[in-house]
C-alpha cells in the first residue's frame, strides 16, 4: 500500500518520531474522547501533546471519490489548519497528514495536530448557564464567529464540539477543530446567520448571540434574530427527522 505523507516544515525534524506513532498507532498511545466516527489519540513529544485523529476508512464510493477526484480529510484538516493560522484564526497548531492508497483506492489518513488543554467548548454553554462570565464568553465568541465571516471564512462544521475555548489572562481565545469542511469565499448576510444554526436550540443564546452580531455588523437586531431562530428552528426539525427516519430504518432491520 503506498504511502503519502506531508510534515510541516518546523516539525520535519520529528519525522521520524511521526513516523513511528504512525505505523503502531493501534498499540500505542492514549485513547482521546468519543472513539465512535474516528479514533483520536494522545502522544509526548518532548514538553508537547501531539493529537492524532485517525479517519475511518471510507466507503467504496469515497475510497474511490479520494482516490481520483478529492482531497482526502486529512490533507483539508492540515491544509484549511495553515490556511487559518495565516488569517490569525485559532486553531490547534498543524503538524502533518498521512494517506494510504493503493493503486485503485484509498485506504487509511491520519491528521496530526498539537493539542490544546483548553477550559471548555461552545458545548458547555449549551447546558451550564451558570459558568463564571457566561454572558461576556458568549458575546465574546459572537465576535469570534463575525470575525471569521469578515475574512471570509465559512466553517461548515460550526457546531458545539468544535470550538475549544482557553481563557489566557483575561481574555477568552477560541479555536476551531474538525477542520475538513470549510471553504473561503466572501459570504452574504442570510449564509452568515445560519452559519449559527447548528450551535444551540436555546432561545436566549440566540438572543445574546443576535444583539451582539447587529452591534458588530451594523445590521438589525431584529432582522438577525428572526433568521437565526428561523434557521435554528430549520436545522433542529431536520435533526429531528432524520433521528426518527433512522430509528424507523432500525426497527424494521431488528424485525426482519
Amino acid at each position: 500500500m503506498k504511502s503519502n505523507k506531508t510534515i510541516h516544515r518546523n516539525f520535519e525534524c520529528n519525522r521520524t518520531f511521526f513516523n513511528d506513532i504512525i505505523n503502531n498507532f493501534d498499540s500505542k498511545g492514549e485513547n482521546f474522547g468519543n472513539q465512535d466516527r474516528n479514533s483520536l489519540k494522545l502522544f509526548k513529544l518532548d514538553n508537547k501533546t501531539i493529537n492524532v485523529k485517525s479517519f475511518k476508512v471510507p466507503n467504496i464510493v469515497n475510497q474511490i471519490a479520494y482516490r481520483f477526484f478529492r482531497k482526502s480529510k486529512a490533507q483539508r484538516s492540515f491544509e484549511y489548519a495553515n490556511k487559518l493560522k495565516e488569517l490569525n484564526i485559532g486553531t490547534p497548531q498543524p503538524i502533518a497528514y498521512y494517506e494510504y492508497k493503493t493503486p485503485l483506492f484509498f485506504n487509511k489518513s491520519f491528521y496530526i495536530s498539537e493539542q490544546i488543554d483548553c477550559d471548555l467548548t461552545y458545548r458547555e454553554l449549551t447546558t451550564d448557564f451558570n459558568i463564571t462570565n457566561y454572558n461576556k464568553i458568549l458575546r465574546a465568541f459572537t465576535r469570534f464567529t463575525f470575525n471569521l465571516h469578515k475574512k471570509n471564512i465559512h466553517f461548515l462544521d460550526h457546531s458545539p464540539g468544535n470550538t475549544l475555548i482557553k481563557k489566557i489572562d483575561n481574555k477568552y481565545n477560541f479555536y476551531l477543530v474538525d477542520l475538513n469542511r470549510m471553504e473561503f469565499k466572501t459570504l452574504d448576510f442570510e449564509t452568515r446567520i445560519k452559519n449559527f444554526s447548528k450551535l444551540t436550540i436555546h432561545k436566549q443564546m440566540v438572543e445574546v448571540m443576535s444583539d451582539e452580531y447587529a452591534k458588530c455588523s451594523g445590521e438589525n437586531y431584529d432582522t438577525i434574530f428572526n433568521l437565526m431562530w428561523k434557521f435554528t428552528q430549520e436545522f433542529q426539525n431536520k435533526y429531528h427527522r432524520k433521528r426518527r427516519l433512522k430509528k424507523k430504518l432500525k426497527f424494521w432491520k431488528s424485525a426482519n
